[in-house]
């Protein structure tokens, strides 16, 4: 075996920066997309600290907050594509001969998000 290949595998095995590759991914790909824009407004405070004390009224009744749908198909739908589009041109910048093995060196050698919670 290569000693390149070593490398790689040595790197792609850690399990760090398979956690960090994580984060970053859905950072870029899924915190960072129109998510941002479903996101945006007022969210409404709870005393109940459930929201079951929390109603939203509309021209046909009111509705629980709990059982509110936060996304129409439309939105969903919107977001779908974007999250798609930004995995996908991840997975280009990930698979490049260039850029990818420097990606991979740099979260290798810190975590860009440390504070998010690692997956298990």
């Amino acid at each position: 075996m290569h000693k390149r290949d070593e490398a790689i595998r040595v790197l792609i095995t850690d399990l760090a920066l398979q956690k960090r590759l994580a984060k970053y991914l859905v950072h870029r790909c899924f915190r960072n997309s129109v998510l941002e824009d479903l996101h945006a407004g007022i969210a409404p405070d709870s005393k109940a600290g459930d929201y079951s004390d929390v109603l939203v009224s509309t021209a046909f009744g009111e509705i629980p907050w709990p059982k509110l749908s936060r996304f129409d198909d439309e939105e969903m739908k919107t977001l779908m594509i974007d999250v798609v589009q930004k995995t996908y041109e991840f997975i280009q910048e990930l698979f490049d001969e260039e850029n990818g093995g420097k990606l991979l060196l740099q979260l290798a050698a810190r975590d860009p998000l440390p504070r998010w919670e690692d997956p298990r």
